[in-house]
């Protein structure tokens, strides 16, 4: 197992509740793939394999995420990419993560992908955007910024702002997604910009 101490240094500075997590993925990375090297990229802990990218975890001041490349097809793992950085979604502790079982499997079939030298499964193509809500529309129109910004976003970043936006439960938790939605588009911000900078 090749052990980078830079991501020794990046776990001790995470979140108590992030630490475990991290630990135990990084165990299973190696268990499920041993040739698996690790690395920091975009100041995130990285695992390389054969000099292409393999997998990645981050730690973020509530929860933590995941990901292997590709990620698409892979046994035992449902796509929570929406959720946050990564396919498993937001990881707030261990119960957050699938079995050690499936993900374990993932990581060999990953393995097995690269080996195989296939190339990677072509991007699904993206889904038309979901139509403008009212409130939003309405929004966009008293501020001109935010307008301007939406013009340039693509189909997909609208659909990530209109499904946060649609899936609040209550009325009170729209109203403060669509004043957030509007301050990020004014500044030009797609909806998941704090995971592209991280």
């Amino acid at each position: 197992m090749s052990k980078d101490q830079r991501i020794d240094a990046y776990i001790a500075q995470a979140a108590p509740f992030a630490r475990p997590i991290l630990n135990h993925l990084r165990q299973l990375v190696h268990q499920g793939n041993p040739e698996a090297e690790e690395t920091i990229k975009w100041s995130m802990p990285f695992f390389t394999y054969r000099g292409k990218m393999f997998a990645n975890m981050a730690a973020f001041k509530a929860h933590a995420a995941f990901g292997l490349h590709p990620h698409r097809g892979l046994a035992g793992l449902t796509d929570k990419a929406g959720d946050a950085m990564g396919q498993l979604g937001r990881i707030t502790g261990l119960a957050d993560l699938p079995g050690d079982k499936a993900l374990l499997a993932s990581i060999r079939a990953a393995k097995k992908f690269h080996d195989s030298g296939a190339p990677r499964p072509a991007k699904p193509k993206p889904r038309p955007a979901p139509p403008v809500p009212a409130d939003l529309a309405a929004g966009l129109k008293r501020n001109r910024k935010a307008a301007d910004a939406w013009e340039k976003f693509s189909p997909s970043a609208h659909r990530e702002y209109i499904e946060w936006i649609t899936e609040a439960k209550r009325d009170e938790t729209r109203e403060l997604r669509l004043a957030t939605t509007l301050e990020w588009l004014a500044e030009g911000k797609p909806r998941n910009w704090k995971y592209q900078n991280c």
